[in-house]
């Protein structure tokens, strides 16, 4: 029987940098078993011997020594931390050095950058496209003039969080446009589409996934009937494919992984935030 191995994912801020390299890192070891915790703003000393001593009772706990995922630029902190006897990877140390030999200039740490309002007009332009993708939901609004990008696809085949990521992550100004049983009695894009067809995407999905995700919403409906999603999904397919529509399965497809492809399909050259 394995043994739970604890991971913590520490920082000075909110976490989310120490937490995303610790995620990619932990995927690439599929025989352990992992329980992650994250221990965000932790930027005094005090807070840091109270994340030490509970990073060292899970070690305790469990009998085995803990790992710990750390982004605290604080050399004070870090060195507290440590006292956990956690093994201690800090997501910045092998960049730090080869940067500064190459820049010329000492780093100069600052707590909370990665994800702290530095440009603000940068912020503006995700919390507005944010609202974009909030009010373009599922056809609410149909003025496409000022959209990045336009989703289409069946209902229930991921358009909504895919908005939602490529705005919050990217500033993307994305709307999404469901197909309705009447656009799908026609293989022609509707007609309100046509003239933004540059900017259409469309994603599909596996039927058998599709049925699973539309009766945890409306059980035993004729919504979420396997024939009605097999008719909706090839009817779709068959729509994007005559009318050329660039297509990504969302089925076994990450979220991020379908905003990378869409941008790249589309051209949309953007930084993430």
């Amino acid at each position: 029987m394995s043994v739970t191995r604890p991971v913590f994912y520490v920082s000075d801020g909110t976490g989310i940098t120490a937490e995303t390299i610790g995620h990619s890192l932990l995927t690439q070891f599929s025989g352990t078993v992992f329980a992650t915790d994250r221990i965000p703003f932790v930027d005094t000393a005090d807070k840091a011997r109270e994340a030490a001593t509970r990073i060292r009772e899970a070690g305790e706990a469990g009998g085995v020594r803990p790992i710990v995922v750390n982004s605290c630029v604080d050399s004070e902190l870090n060195r507290l931390l440590a006292e956990s006897g956690a093994l201690m990877l800090d997501v910045f140390a092998p960049f730090i050095a080869p940067l500064e030999h190459e820049l010329g200039e000492p780093r100069q740490p600052r707590v909370g950058q990665a994800h702290g309002i530095a440009d603000f007009d940068t912020y503006h332009r995700r919390i507005n496209a944010m609202n974009y993708a909030l009010t373009h939901d599922d056809g609410i609004s149909i003025d496409y003039n000022e959209a990045d990008m336009i989703l289409v696809g069946v209902s229930r085949a991921g358009k909504t969080p895919t908005c939602v990521y490529l705005a919050l992550h990217y500033g993307i100004r994305a709307a999404n446009y469901p197909l309705t049983e009447e656009d799908l009695e026609s293989d022609r894009l509707p007609p309100r589409l046509r003239v933004h067809r540059n900017k259409l995407f469309g994603l599909t999905i596996d039927p058998i996934r599709l049925q699973q995700i539309r009766q945890e919403r409306r059980p035993n409906s004729r919504y979420s009937q396997f024939d009605t999603c097999k008719r909706e999904v090839a009817a779709a397919e068959a729509m994007f494919s005559i009318e050329r529509i660039p297509t990504q399965s969302t089925t076994h497809t990450s979220i991020e992984e379908i905003a990378s492809k869409v941008l790249t399909t589309l051209g949309i050259h953007r930084e993430m935030f």
